[in-house]
């Protein structure tokens, strides 16, 4: 019986939402305003590459492991051990709830540009709202998956009309003279002139940007164990990425031939209605802005759901406490959504009086997140080294350039961010310990090794936070 199972559109609209947020809608200055045309043509090219080979490890390992429905979280699990799988979905699911709660409060700031009582989104009546819709996201996913995911895809398609608009609206008024002006970049001292070691520079500015905008490319792996079939998962992560790839890459190229290149770091948030508003008016900020509200809340649709199926799936697996496993008569993961939800209605709460603790917790949760995508491209390098016999030249490549942009992309973020993320996994530790002895298993010698590792690491970045080597407010 899978009529009850989630298609390839549901999943399609999965990857997609999870992909495209509020960053969206801010992505034209902060990859333009720091790079002329020809670095982020460059930096799409590396991130096209990079992300594509990601989506192909997931789809290969998808087809190849199909019992494994627990994806980004059970490959690493099942390549690397019980303790390694916990931490990557531990990790993971902070990421997951802590970005809920920037997508609350992101939408209130959208909000207050239409009722000023919102502005900022930190404001009392701004935490009161996003606290009803939370909860009003908990119920509606409670009465079902398939439901949650269907208005899922709606909402996808509605907050993609905006962007569509934004993109042919660039097209017709593109100046090549424009774009060619700022292709090398308008930066100070270099003006119109090519500068390989300035090119080079502007190239990982963009790439930086880029860590973050494709987090939510695992949203049908995730859900795996819901699909109709095993094959519409990887087939669905690929066409998302690509969709939401191409969706990236011509508003941030188009608008270098729009709006002149030193002025684009002077667009206010969210910079595409700037852009829009530039070429048609008034009409066309309210317009994107409105888009943004829907975008926003798609996303934390998605994330919600992400952030609730995660635990509920490694909890049946046994590596999370037994009651996070409960489902509702709705086949709703109902004591890992609580759960999930209670800890965003707590950072809300907590916002009203001070942002320090949540943006400290987020610095560290967005490094956490591209732990288990590493971890994945892993896995597929070690799948090929075991099954030579069985596997091809692609999936040797499609792993080993995984695995290279993957350990890109934690470099990138910051090795200072990677130190303090070791944080996140202490009150886990304490987890994974008892999760293993309500199992009647006991903790072998590498889990005790990985323990002192992660301990050690936690301490460097504590030092290194109070001596002001590491700065995350």
């Amino acid at each position: 019986m899978n009529e009850n199972k989630l298609g390839k559109t549901s999943l399609i609209g999965l990857v997609i939402g999870s992909m495209i947020g509020g960053g969206t809608f801010n992505i034209i200055s902060d990859m333009g305003s720091q790079a002329g045309g020809l670095a982020i043509i460059i930096g799409w090219v590396i991130t096209a590459i990079g992300m594509i080979s990601l989506a192909f490890v997931f789809q290969n390992l998808t087809n190849e492991k199909p019992d494994l429905d627990g994806g980004i979280y059970s490959y690493a699990q099942d390549g690397f051990g019980d303790f390694v799988g916990f931490s990557s979905a531990w990790g993971y699911w902070f990421a997951a709830f802590l970005g809920n709660v920037a997508y609350a409060t992101l939408l209130m700031s959208a909000v207050g540009n239409f009722f000023p009582i919102f502005k900022g989104g930190n404001t009392l009546p701004s935490i009161i709202v996003a606290s009803i819709l939370l909860w009003s996201v908990h119920f509606l996913i409670l009465r079902g998956v398939e439901t949650a995911t269907f208005i899922n895809s709606i909402v996808t398609v509605a907050k993609l009309i905006p962007i569509f608009l934004v993109i042919i609206c660039m097209i017709v008024v593109f100046n090549f003279t424009t774009f060619k002006e700022g292709l090398y970049g308008l930066t100070s001292g270099s003006a119109g002139v090519f500068s390989w070691g300035d090119t080079l520079s502007q190239v990982k500015s963009t790439m930086l940007v880029t860590v973050w905008v494709f987090t939510g490319i695992e949203g049908a792996v995730v859900f795996s164990g819901r699909a109709k079939s095993k094959k519409d998962v990887g087939t669905a992560t690929v066409i998302g990425l690509v969709s939401v790839l191409i969706i990236y890459f011509l508003m941030t190229v188009l608008a270098q031939g729009v709006i002149q290149q030193d002025q684009i770091s002077k667009l206010t948030n969210p910079s595409m209605a700037q852009v829009l508003e530039y070429i048609v008016g008034h009409w066309g900020s309210v317009f994107v802005n409105i888009g943004l509200i829907i975008s926003v809340l798609g996303a934390w649709l998605g994330w919600t759901l992400l952030a609730g199926e995660l635990p509920f799936i490694v909890a049946k697996d046994g590596l999370f406490p037994k009651w996070f496993a409960k489902e509702n008569k709705n086949k709703s993961p109902i004591n890992a959504l609580l759960i999930t939800n209670i800890l965003v209605q707590l950072f809300l709460i907590s916002m009203l009086f001070t942002e320090s603790a949540y943006q400290f917790a987020f610095s560290l949760a967005s490094s956490a997140i591209l732990i288990p995508y590493t971890l994945s491209a892993f896995y597929q390098v070690k799948y090929t080294i075991q099954n030579k016999k069985k596997v091809n030249v692609k999936q040797w490549v499609i792993g080993i350039i995984a695995s290279v942009y993957t350990i890109w992309l934690v470099y990138a973020a910051g090795l200072d961010y990677l130190l303090l993320t070791m944080l996140l996994y202490i009150p886990g530790l304490f987890v994974y310990s008892y999760v293993q002895h309500d199992n009647n298993k006991s903790l072998t010698k590498l889990d005790y090794t990985l323990f002192i590792l992660i301990i050690i690491l936690a301490v460097v970045g504590i030092i290194r936070l109070i001596t002001g080597n590491i700065s995350v407010f």
